[in-house]
């Protein structure tokens, strides 16, 4: 049995080792020179940096894929638990967000009073969202509703209010506008406003603080060196710089791929490459979902991306967030009435702080991020608007001046996004985590047209991010895998 798998980002790669361990001929093809994706890497003058993901989140998602082939995270890489986990620059004050509980709490109180016992109640009714979401939802293939029916998660769902808003969930526990950002900000790039945005997804604010922000040293990037040689390991196969222009069909049934003049033959196809990109390369008949369907998606946001590197130590954290604009301008200019931002909110991650290995001796690495809304035009002005403006926030929040001290600069924007990754609209993050957009809304696994093709990552179930990329390889693999077993020659 071949599956030839499109793409090597986590969702393949994850897939891929599955079905290998199962003992099928796994080949995956990716249009790209090097293994990752969205989380791949590059050096230059010495710097180290991940290109996309930098946060590592729900550890116990990482352990339990290893697990399940007899190995551990820890075989692979050494994990660091970060603290404090972030910092967050505010106008009028700045707020470290600690590891510990206890600090924590403390800091909210010094904001809010009362607000130390708030984050306890509010910490334990997310730590309920968490089961229910992580070890339900997101690992539900979503190809009916009935998947949902279950009794103690539709109890759970009504206790909990699952689908209640973000914005009206945080705002019951604390009042300051400050505890109210930080605690909606892991919902900044799922793509809408917070009163947008299922309250389930407090979940995340469980994750931050009681279970972790971590960096496995060396970079995010040694995520996919794991992903990789576990895959090679288990008999998996890659041919690299080869994009996928053309297919061959047959009675409902992918018989090929085609990459140029060259086909690669299989019996089943797993795309885990840009879902709309390969649905517009199938003949329209075949194709799931109408050009008219993704018009009408809400896209999370696109990024633009600074990867710098400076000749001095910088007085930051691993982590920053920087609130210090009008967060509901620039919430507009992605949401409401896209376009590019007058005076962006941006994420600074540094990781030379904790780990020496990604800078030279004596600099500092940088990976800014600006969310922008999906679809808009490049910003083709040779003049770069927004990196003098990030820069000059910088020094104004640290008290040092940084910008004769750059020595290295790369740009990543949204038509590097589309050229690298194919990536509908430039998008980043993937489909608007929006109530309509979720779960069985999501576009399905499994083609409703050809028999023997599935999807994976992040414009299918769970969603975007890296523990749900790993959850939808592994969900797309047993899905196939169970089909097989039930003697199906195609279902």
């Amino acid at each position: 049995m071949k599956i030839s798998i499109i793409g090597a980002g986590i969702s393949g790669l994850v897939a891929a080792c599955y079905l290998a361990k199962q003992g099928y001929k796994v080949h995956i093809l990716e249009k790209n020179s090097s293994i990752g994706g969205r989380a791949r890497q590059f050096q230059a003058e010495g710097f180290t940096f991940d290109m996309g993901p930098s946060w590592y989140w729900m550890p116990e998602v990482f352990e339990e894929f290893f697990n399940d082939f007899g190995k551990k995270a820890s075989d692979y890489y050494e994990l660091i638990r970060l603290s404090p986990s972030y910092k967050v620059y505010f106008d009028s004050q700045d707020v470290e967000v600690s590891a510990s509980l206890a600090r924590l709490e403390e800091t909210f109180e010094a904001i809010e009073p009362g607000a130390a016992k708030q984050l306890q109640r509010y910490l334990k009714d997310a730590a309920e969202k968490y089961r229910i979401g992580m070890g339900e939802y997101a690992r539900k293939p979503s190809l009916s509703i009935t998947e949902y029916l279950k009794k103690d998660i539709l109890s759970a769902g009504l206790r909990l209010s699952l689908l209640g808003n973000m914005e009206k969930h945080v705002n019951s526990y604390f009042k300051h506008p400050i505890l109210q950002k930080i605690m909606q900000f892991p919902v900044l790039f799922l793509g809408a406003l917070p009163k947008h945005i299922p309250a389930m997804y407090s979940l995340m604010n469980y994750a931050d603080t009681l279970l972790g922000t971590w960096y496995p040293k060396g970079g995010m990037f040694e995520i996919i060196q794991a992903f990789y040689s576990l895959a090679q390991e288990l008999g998996v196969t890659f041919t690299f710089d080869t994009a996928i222009d053309g297919v061959e069909i047959m009675d409902n049934k992918l018989t090929g791929v085609k990459a140029g003049s060259k086909t690669f033959s299989s019996d089943y196809v797993i795309c885990s490459g840009d879902y709309h990109h390969f649905e517009t390369i199938l003949p329209e008949k075949f194709q799931s979902y109408s050009p008219a369907y993704w018009d009408k998606r809400k896209m999370a946001p696109s990024s633009v991306i600074y990867y710098l590197g400076f000749n001095k130590k910088l007085p930051l954290n691993h982590h920053s967030l920087f609130f210090d604009s009008d967060f509901n301008q620039h919430a507009k200019e992605l949401y409401d009435a896209p376009q590019w931002p007058s005076d962006p909110m941006f994420y600074v991650c540094a990781p030379s702080v904790t780990d020496a290995t990604v800078a030279p001796e004596g600099k500092e690495n940088l990976f800014i991020l600006i969310p922008i809304a999906a679809g808009l035009p490049e910003n083709t002005k040779e003049e770069d608007p927004y990196l003098s403006q990030v820069i000059q926030r910088l020094e104004k929040k640290t008290g040092v001046s940084i910008a004769e001290s750059m020595c290295y600069k790369r740009k990543f924007s949204i038509s590097d996004f589309q050229t690298d990754y194919y990536a509908f609209k430039g998008n980043a993050y993937g489909l608007a985590n929006t109530l309509d957009q979720t779960a069985f809304f999501k576009p399905r696994i499994k083609s409703k047209k050809i028999r023997n093709l599935y999807y994976t990552g992040q414009l299918t179930v769970p969603g975007p991010g890296v523990p749900p990329a790993i959850l939808s390889g592994r969900m797309v693999a047993q899905n196939l895998i169970s089909s097989l077993k039930k003697g199906a020659t195609y279902e």
